[in-house]
């Protein structure tokens, strides 16, 4: 019972993330600001493989920057 739970929370993740990716890339942003993006989702993607709980912390924070317009500074 508690596998099917952690394969829901899996999924949610997942979908989550598919999002946060096509939002990155449909930002009107310069490159390397659109590179480093990807790279936070990247992290945060390496990170569910190992600690669920972390990644969606981190995932919402990342979220929550997008919604307010908080990107990193230009990668070079």
């Amino acid at each position: 019972m508690e596998h099917d739970g952690q394969l829901e929370l899996y999924a949610a993740v997942a979908v989550r993330l598919k999002e946060a990716h096509a939002r990155v890339r449909a930002l009107q942003v310069p490159e390397g600001v659109r590179m480093a993006l990807t790279r936070k989702l990247l992290v945060i993607t390496a990170a569910a493989k190992h600690d669920l709980a972390d990644a969606t912390r981190r995932l919402e924070r990342f979220t929550e920057d997008l919604d307010q317009g908080r990107f990193p500074e230009e990668e070079r």
